[in-house]
């Protein structure tokens, strides 16, 4: 399956990572941080619906994403038109880096969530280092005890967490967490099958006063029909934005669509 295999490449790459930059000095750099977070929770909370608008290069699904802008354009689109920004920094599948991360956090005021397949703290002090104000942790590949250490680590220095779920078991164990962000991918990690049925049966397993996130497979304005009447709070969309050689505009249509009686 690819989620076993991106999770494998991703531990063969935190050892040559840590051989350059160790984990106590990583940790050090977090702890050392000057920089305020911003509040991502706050950005999706707000009444009507909030976009995260992502950047990605590629992705097992789609293949190499040929760009439609530069990333400067793109970002100055984003931050006139979406509520945050999520940055893909896995380097395998997804042609992310931090990078990346760093130069969109240079020109965006938006909060911005590091998109990355985490199993180790490692990674949450480096998110910390490079400007993330939350980070991504997916219920798929963590046990209960990974999570709840993972997101108190984030919650202690400062960050946001988007805990991610595809179905009834991984809602019930991120749950016991009390999430203030909850998402489900409806992008199945495993086979890559996209269903917006992922959102709507799980939709009513989540806790009033929990930001719900529908993420992945969002292409057309029926799309956005049918995730108002789920009630969504947030959409994260990436393949449409990226394809489009206009995100800003797309995402304006969208709001105002949702916001629609």
């Amino acid at each position: 399956m690819i989620l076993d295999v991106i999770v494998e490449d991703k531990k063969k790459r935190l050892i040559g990572q840590k051989k350059q930059v160790s984990e106590e000095q990583m940790r050090n750099l977090a702890l050392n941080c000057g920089r305020k977070s911003i509040s991502f929770y706050e950005a999706l909370s707000k009444k009507g619906l909030s976009i995260i608008g992502e950047f990605k290069k590629a992705s097992p699904s789609m293949g190499k994403i040929a760009m439609t802008m530069e990333l400067t354009d793109r970002i100055d689109e984003y931050n006139e038109s979406v509520d945050a920004i999520s940055c893909l920094t896995e380097e395998d599948h997804f042609s992310g880096s931090v990078d990346y991360f760093r130069k969109i956090r240079k020109i965006s005021p938006l909060p911005m969530i590091r998109k990355d397949f985490i199993i180790d703290s490692y990674q949450i002090y480096e998110a910390k280092v490079i400007g993330a104000d939350c980070i991504l942790l997916i219920a798929a590949i963590l046990s209960d005890e990974q999570m709840k250490e993972y997101y108190e680590l984030a919650s202690e220095l400062g960050m946001d967490v988007l805990v991610e779920t595809h179905d009834e078991e991984e809602m019930e164990r991120a749950l016991k967490i009390a999430p203030k962000i909850v998402g489900v991918n409806n992008r199945n990690l495993k086979d890559f099958t996209i269903s917006l049925e992922n959102t709507k049966r799980l939709r009513p397993m989540v806790p009033e006063g929990t930001v719900f996130v529908s993420e992945s497979g969002v292409t057309s304005e029926e799309d956005i029909r049918f995730l108002k009447k789920c009630k969504v709070d947030a959409l994260l969309i990436g393949g449409a934005f990226m394809l489009s050689e206009h995100p800003k505009r797309l995402a304006e249509n969208w709001k105002e669509l949702y916001d629609e009686d």
